[in-house]
C-alpha cells in the first residue's frame, strides 16, 4: 500500500481528485469505480470544481458504483443513484447512459449482481475505484468474516454499520437491512485503488487495515493484495500507525514521476 498522511481531511480530499483527475487526462474513457458516503463529498465537489474551472472533460468517461441499498429506486432521496446525481453526475458532463449504479429494485437481484459484473467487464474493468472505510473495517458493504473472493452479491449489513448510518435515516429502525454491493474480489480487480479515511473513529479500522494481518475479520485489508492501492489518511485516523513515520518518510522522499502532488 502507498500511504499518504494529510494534515486534514480537506487536504485529503484534494489530492484524491487530483489523483483521479490525472486519470481522466490521461485516459478521456477511464472507468471509474464511485462510492457513496460523506467521506468522498469534498472531493466530488473538487472535481465539480477542476470541470468547471479547468475543463476535466468527463463526457467519454463511465463509472460504476459499489452498492446500493435493496428496494430503492433510483429517485429515492436516500438511495445511491440520488445521492451521485445531485451530488456528482448533474454538475459534470457525463453521459447518464455511462453511469451504473446496482439496481436494489432489481425482480431477479441474483441476475443483477451477475449482470453488473459482466457490464464492468464489457467496459474494459475498471481503472481507479475509490473506496471509504468503515469503522468496522468494511469496504463497499462487505461486511467483517465476508469472502476476500467474493464478487458483486445481496449483503446483510452489520449492526454496527446500520448504527453508523442511521444519522441520515432518522433512526436505527429506518435503516434499510440489505444491500448490493460490489464483492472484495470485484474491487481487487481494479486497475488502481483509492480510499479515503478520515478522524478519529477510523483509527481502529486503519491501523488493522494498514498493519494488521490480511484476515477477513477486516476486509480492507484485502488491499494489501493489491499492486497499486493508494490509502489517504488525515493526522487523526493515522493515528494509531505504527510506522506513521515511516510513510512519511517515503512519501517525502519519491522520485518526481512518483509524485501524487
Amino acid at each position: 500500500m502507498e500511504i499518504l498522511i494529510r494534515d486534514s481531511a480537506e487536504i485529503g480530499c484534494i489530492l484524491g481528485a487530483k489523483i483521479i483527475a490525472r486519470v481522466v487526462r490521461e485516459k478521456p474513457d477511464a472507468v471509474l469505480g464511485l462510492a457513496t458516503g460523506r467521506t468522498p463529498l469534498r472531493l466530488y465537489q473538487e472535481l465539480i470544481r477542476l470541470h468547471r474551472d479547468e475543463g476535466l472533460d468527463f463526457s467519454r468517461v463511465t463509472t460504476f458504483n459499489l452498492d446500493e441499498y435493496i428496494g430503492f429506486a433510483g429517485t429515492h432521496v436516500q438511495s445511491y443513484r440520488y445521492f451521485m446525481r445531485e451530488n456528482f453526475f448533474r454538475h459534470i458532463n457525463i453521459d447518464p447512459q455511462r453511469t451504473h449504479v446496482p439496481d436494489g429494485t432489481a425482480t431477479n437481484l441474483h441476475a443483477e449482481c451477475r449482470g453488473y459484473e459482466q457490464r464492468i467487464l464489457d467496459a474494459g474493468g475498471i481503472d481507479i475505484q475509490l473506496l471509504g472505510l468503515g469503522r468496522n473495517g468494511h469496504i463497499g458493504f462487505n461486511e467483517p468474516t465476508g469472502s476476500l473472493r467474493s464478487r458483486t452479491w445481496i449483503k446483510i449489513l452489520s449492526e454496527q454499520t446500520l448504527r453508523d448510518n442511521s444519522a441520515v435515516f432518522g433512526s436505527f429502525e429506518a435503516m434499510p437491512k440489505h444491500a448490493l454491493t460490489m464483492g472484495i474480489g470485484t474491487i481487487l480487480d481494479a486497475r488502481r485503488c483509492l480510499l479515503l479515511a478520515f478522524g478519529p473513529a477510523k483509527v481502529r479500522a486503519v491501523e488493522h487495515m494498514v498493519e494488521g494481518p490480511l484476515a477477513a475479520i477486516c476486509p480492507g485489508s484485502a488491499l494489501q493484495l493489491h499492486p497499486r492501492a493508494t490509502v489517504i489518511l488525515d493526522e487523526n485516523s493515522s493515528a494509531g500507525l505504527h510506522y506513521a513515520d515511516h510513510y512519511r518518510w517515503v512519501d517525502s522522499h519519491k522520485l518526481d514521476w512518483q509524485r501524487n502532488g
